[in-house]
């Protein structure tokens, strides 16, 4: 029997956390969507690449969708059972609610191991290649190095014109003038077609079927050199390769292992260290915000009218969680104090909600939500006095 209740219980909890998982997630999505927009449209970029970026973007707001979710859906199944009377019966057939809390409990436990798989390896990595694509995007499609139909000056020296870019970043009509080497004549590059990609080293240009004119004053000889692939190095003072990953697009064991040969790396080490404890710990806010759940749902009195109060209590005690612990990361980046505040936060309710459930906690469970009855003076009593 028990079992059985176990099972339908934690059907219920888990279909109502992923509904409400996916209309969150849903949400969000398209919200972050919008910022991809205006950059694939302008560079010409495939509808594929949105999707991509889109979805890459997404990871990294599981942590707070997930623990919502199972929240939500810990409130309104405990209190649809309740106004069913299901859980009256269970309560009456001596069921305490801890015993009652299990189910929730585990799948607040599974959720908080994904939770810390997303944290320390998916979220990082998904962030880290969405900024890598967005940078390659801006590279490889021009959309927002040049624009066409007038003179792009490209650092000093170098002066780049096109006359009509292309679906996909290909460039059409080049005229690309550089003087930067002092040491070499100036060249004009005329070319039918060209394309921005990027590598090792930066920027670059690849231009096919023109030719490099250099004019030599001295000599007053035009040289004139047909080509059929050219390519000409950008300045770029931030190659796409060489970017620096923030504290939040490094795994855990890149946070836990920086390049010593890298001062900024070095400067950094408390960033990353904070970053490390910031991913051992939301995890656990799934767990708290589940405590808190059906701590306001299952200890005290049965009201089977509605318990719209104790959802609101539940639902305000979980928003200052929440907004505390990410107030907390914030004054840790200055000092310990917020660290400190981090994990106090977390591991109080871990310990102390459990304990209030749990039949050890019964008699202090009593005192604080069960007021003895008040007795009334008796007839004879009043009798006598009068």
């Amino acid at each position: 029997m028990m079992r059985i209740f176990d099972i339908y219980l934690f059907r219920n909890l888990l279909i109502a956390s992923l509904v409400i998982g996916f209309a969150l997630a849903g949400v969000i999505f398209l919200t972050q969507s919008l910022r991809f927009l205006e950059l694939v449209i302008e560079s010409g970029a495939s509808s594929l690449t949105f999707w991509i970026l889109s979805f890459l973007a997404l990871p990294r707001f599981l942590e707070v969708i997930l623990p919502l979710a199972l929240m939500a859906a810990i409130l309104f199944i405990y209190n649809r059972m309740t106004l069913d009377s299901e859980l009256v019966v269970a309560r009456t057939a001596g069921f305490s609610p801890m015993r009652l809390a299990r189910p929730a409990i585990i799948l607040s436990g599974l959720f908080s191991v994904l939770l810390l798989f997303i944290t320390l390896w998916g979220a990082p990595k998904s962030l880290a290649t969405m900024k890598q694509m967005q940078q390659e995007i801006k590279a490889q499609f021009s959309g927002l190095l040049f624009r066409e139909g007038v003179f792009n000056q490209v650092g000093s020296g170098l002066m780049l014109y096109i006359r009509e870019r292309k679906a996909g970043g290909e460039l059409e009509g080049l005229l690309i003038h550089d003087s930067r080497d002092l040491a070499v004549l100036p060249s004009t590059i005329i070319a039918q077609r060209g394309q921005v990609v990027s590598d090792e080293e930066g920027y670059k240009v690849t231009v096919f079927d023109g030719a490099r004119h250099q004019y030599n004053s001295e000599s007053g000889i035009l040289q004139r050199l047909n080509f059929d692939r050219y390519l000409i190095d950008l300045p770029a003072s931030d190659p796409v390769r060489r970017r620096w990953r923030e504290p939040e697009e490094r795994t855990i064991i890149q946070l836990l292992n920086p390049n010593p040969d890298n001062a900024r790396d070095q400067n950094s080490q408390r960033d990353f260290d904070l970053e490390v404890h910031r991913r051992f710990t939301a995890p656990l806010l799934c767990m708290v915000l589940t405590l808190v759940s059906l701590s306001a749902l299952l200890m005290g009195p049965v009201n089977r009218r509605g318990q719209g109060a104790r959802i609101f209590a539940a639902v305000c005690v979980g928003v200052i969680i929440q907004g505390g612990y990410l107030s907390a990361f914030s004054v840790a980046r200055q000092n310990d104090w917020g660290l400190a505040l981090m994990y106090g936060l977390l591991l109080l309710p871990l310990v102390i909600l459990p304990f209030l459930m749990s039949g050890v906690g019964a008699g202090l469970r009593r005192k604080i939500f069960y007021k003895p009855p008040v007795k009334k003076p008796s007839k004879t009593t009043q009798g006598k006095s009068s």
